[in-house]
Order: C-alpha cells, then sequence, then structure tokens
C-alpha cells in the first residue's frame, strides 16, 4: 500500500492542477462573454473589408448568431489562459525532471508560448487581409459574396493554429537537437531542402498567389535559421543531447 502511495498522491495532484486550469478557463470565459459580440466584430474585421460594396456576413442556422460568438470566447479564454495552463503543467512535472532538463524546459515553455502568439497575430494581421481579399475576388461574375459567421469563424481559428504551429519551429528543431535525433550541422546541411518544404507549406496553406506564399515561407525559414541558432547556444552552454546523457550514464555504470 505504501508503494501505491505516490502514485494516488500524483494522481491527486493532477485532479487539482486541471481543476485550477479549467477554474482559470472558466474566470476568464466569465469575464470576456459580455464582449462576446465584439470580440467577434474585431475578428470578422477583415472579412468585412474584404467583402464587395452593400454585402455583409450571414447566418444560415437559427442559433448561429448566438452560439458562434461564445464558441470564440472560450478560444480565446483558452489562449489567454495558455501561460497559467503552462505554469500548471511545469509544476506537475519540474519535480522529475534533472537540472539540466528544468535550464531546457523553462525557457521552452515559455518561448513557445510567445511564438505561438506571434504566430497567430502575423495571420490575423498579414495573412488574412490577403487571402481574404483574393478569395473575395476571385468569385465569379454574379455570384454575390456572403460568408456565413460560423463557417468563418472556423476557417479563421484553423489559420490561427496553423500558423501558430508553424512559427514552433525553433522549438521543434530545439528538441530534435537535444533528443539526439540530428545535429545542427546535419540541418545546416539540409538547408535548401527545409527552404523548398517551406515554400510548398506556404502554398498549401496560404491561397495561391505568390505574394502570400512568401509570407508564410520567408518567416518559416527564418524560423529555421534561428532554431539553429538557438540550438547551437545550448550545445555551447553544456545542455548536452538526451542520447550523449544517456550514454554517459551507461558508461558511468559500467
Amino acid at each position: 500500500m505504501a508503494s501505491q502511495m505516490p502514485f494516488l498522491e500524483h494522481l491527486l495532484e493532477l485532479r487539482t492542477r486541471v481543476l485550477r486550469s479549467l477554474l482559470a478557463v472558466g474566470v476568464i470565459f466569465a469575464l470576456l462573454a459580455a464582449f462576446a459580440n465584439d470580440l467577434y466584430h474585431w475578428l470578422a474585421l477583415p472579412m468585412l473589408e474584404s467583402l464587395p460594396q452593400g454585402t455583409s456576413m450571414i447566418a444560415t442556422d437559427v442559433a448561429t448568431p448566438f452560439f458562434t460568438p461564445f464558441k470564440l470566447v472560450l478560444v480565446v479564454a483558452i489562449a489567454l489562459a495558455i501561460p497559467f495552463l503552462l505554469w500548471q503543467l511545469w509544476g506537475f512535472i519540474a519535480p522529475g525532471l534533472y537540472k539540466r532538463e528544468k535550464r531546457l524546459v523553462v525557457p521552452l515553455l515559455l518561448s513557445s508560448t510567445l511564438l505561438f502568439y506571434a504566430g497567430v497575430a502575423f495571420a490575423y494581421w498579414v495573412v488574412l487581409p490577403l487571402a481574404l481579399n483574393f478569395l473575395a475576388g476571385a468569385a465569379p461574375e454574379g455570384v454575390t459574396v456572403a460568408t456565413d459567421i460560423a463557417r468563418y469563424l472556423d476557417f479563421v481559428l484553423a489559420i490561427f493554429m496553423a500558423f501558430g504551429i508553424a512559427f514552433e519551429t525553433p522549438v521543434a528543431i530545439i528538441l530534435l537537437v537535444w533528443s539526439g535525433v540530428t545535429s545542427v550541422a546535419a540541418l545546416r546541411a539540409k538547408r535548401a531542402y527545409v527552404i523548398v518544404i517551406a515554400f510548398i507549406v506556404g502554398m498549401i496553406l496560404t491561397p495561391p498567389d505568390v505574394i502570400s506564399q512568401t509570407l508564410l515561407a520567408i518567416p518559416m525559414w527564418l524560423l529555421f535559421e534561428l532554431g539553429l541558432v538557438i540550438a547551437g547556444l545550448y550545445q555551447k552552454a553544456g545542455v548536452k543531447p538526451a542520447a550523449d546523457s544517456a550514454d554517459a550514464t551507461n558508461t558511468n555504470g559500467k
């Protein structure tokens, strides 16, 4: 029974931190609920500005005008609570980490949060206006563009998620190098392939015009270069890859 206590304590701590996280999201949601329509109007501005004069967005379902803004509020509440959620996650996993791992994880948690926010901001202020203007202008003659508010929200959230994840490139590179999957030198040797892949991703995630494709591909390439620089700094600072640490431990054990 004594051997089971630590496991039970971990479960209780996990439950406590999950409840705290849900409470934080709930509090933020309650505070923002009164501004649901204002938040949706702000999100819809790029679409409204790209629509032809005299047209507007529509709602094709009876309950859509009520539920869609609150769906947005829930997403915003989760996004704003990310720092607190990561803090709860850190508090749960930190006791099981070595010092060298803590030196790596803390900056990565902070930087991954900031990079995700940066990706969402870049998508909203740069990519969406270009993409929506292109899509609205591509409608055949005689077709009136009238976007459903629920479908627009799903489209924008998908774009935000795609760019938020794409901006995590430096974190992914650091983790790959630290885990021993690859090395900085090997990634540098594949730079040409990475640039081609970045433009392919830009072609897939953006409308078929050179400007918007380039606006995604160039940041991804620059973030790749940033990841190489930071991974190299970690190596110089003595944060060894996990594979090397495991080999050293086995050698000492022998």
